[in-house]
């Protein structure tokens, strides 16, 4: 990605110790960004900070929480002087059919993938805002999902949670805008890719007797892609080192799918 260049930014990525996160994180690096691994996992965040090298960093995020959002925060912009990029991944997928719906895990994919990502937008509105600690404006980059385009068995609650963040980057994208915090707010759709998320996914619902096998389940998703291929890490993690750079300064409050057409 040697077109984008983040040297001198500094970006926060949730969920970051494994998989799209930690895709994300290594991304960012690599075009110049300090990041900051912000993960409840706290060994393996640390890891992979260690791995990136310096200057980068790892802090525990529990994003459910307002006040480890604080925390979090505060300590990114003690240690770098300021913050410049928000990728709001955290993210809980549990599959199950309507009628077995489990309300505990409905709340608990509401509190992780919206609340999370409502508590991000907060965060970086009041970091990166004139008045803030931070006080250089920035960007805020929230993980939709496909899920949000489609119609697929046994995910509705995740879809939903991903709806919801469609909607609210958009209103986040507008009171930026009316306010003058001069954060741009954009959010990805993912399609499915193979992270132990993805690979969950296709074997629970073939457990669930929707498709013959999870190998039936991916070929499924793969038949429904115009491009003819499951995502991959770096198609997601790219797109999103674009909207945090300047290459997309004029993008504002929109959703870009990276999903190889499946949610056309």
């Amino acid at each position: 990605m040697t077109q984008i260049d983040l040297t001198g930014r500094t970006a926060l990525v949730t969920g970051g110790a494994q998989g799209l996160g930690e895709g994300i994180a290594r991304a960012l690096a690599d075009a110049g960004a300090q990041v900051i691994v912000a993960d409840i996992q706290d060994d393996l965040g640390a890891k992979l900070a260690e791995t990136l090298g310096e200057p980068h960093r790892f802090v525990h995020l529990d994003v459910t929480s307002d006040e480890s959002w604080s925390a979090a925060v505060a300590s990114s912009i003690e240690q770098f002087g300021g913050l410049d990029v928000v990728v709001n991944n955290a993210g809980l997928e549990v599959t199950q059919l309507l009628v077995d719906t489990e309300p505990d895990d409905v709340r608990r994919m509401l509190e992780v993938n919206l609340l999370g990502t409502m508590l991000g937008i907060k965060h970086a509105f009041r970091a990166m805002r004139p008045d803030g600690a931070a006080g250089q404006g920035g960007t805020v980059i929230n993980l939709a999902s496909v899920a949000a385009t489609i119609a697929f068995p046994a995910i509705a609650g995740y879809s939903a949670t991903k709806s919801g963040i469609d909607r609210l980057t958009r209103v986040a994208a507008m009171e930026s805008g009316k306010l003058g915090y001069g954060v741009r707010v954009n959010c990805v759709y993912p399609g499915l890719i193979a992270t132990a998320m993805g690979q969950k996914l296709a074997a629970e619902t073939a457990q669930l007797g929707l498709f013959e096998s999870p190998e039936a389940a991916v070929s499924a998703v793969v038949d429904l892609t115009p491009s003819g291929r499951l995502g991959e890490i770096a198609d997601i993690a790219d797109a999103v080192a674009f909207l945090a750079s300047d290459a997309s300064r004029f993008v504002n409050g929109a959703g870009l799918p990276i999903d190889g057409g499946m949610g056309m």
